[in-house]
């Protein structure tokens, strides 16, 4: 009986884990839609430039998602007819979140070189690609 309770344990432990990752691919996959959205719409002129990360090491991406998160923030719709999307957009990326790897990273945003919000935008969805794999 108690090798039945460990077998049926095990199984279900394994069945949750195989359920989780599929559902975080979606997530991920979302969120590269929703950047993509998001380059279509956003004012790429006139505008502050962004600190970017490009290709964080792997104990720097939840630093560089952090950093993305902030610069998000300070995006700009390109007119006044995209407003209502672009801010419905700019939410879900205000939502995503990186566990935390625990290891130190050597970065801050500030290190990073300042680009426009296109690069950004494409450079947020290359880190989001990265994280998939």
């Amino acid at each position: 009986m108690e090798r039945m309770i460990i077998f049926c344990m095990l199984f279900f432990c394994s069945s949750m884990a195989l359920t989780a990752a599929p559902h975080k691919m979606a997530k991920y996959k979302q969120l590269l839609k929703t950047i993509t959205r998001l380059e279509n719409t956003v004012k790429d002129k006139d505008v502050e430039l962004l600190h970017t990360p490009e290709n964080p090491v792997d104990e720097c991406l939840f630093t560089a998602v952090t950093c993305f998160q902030k610069g998000t923030l300070k995006l700009q719709p390109e007119n006044s007819q995209v407003n209502s999307t672009f801010i419905r957009t700019v939410s879900v990326l205000k939502k995503f979140t990186l566990s935390d790897s625990g290891k130190q990273c050597e970065s801050s945003c500030e290190s990073y070189e300042k680009k426009t919000p296109k690069e950004f935008l494409k450079s947020y969805a290359k880190l989001i690609k990265k994280v998939i794999r």
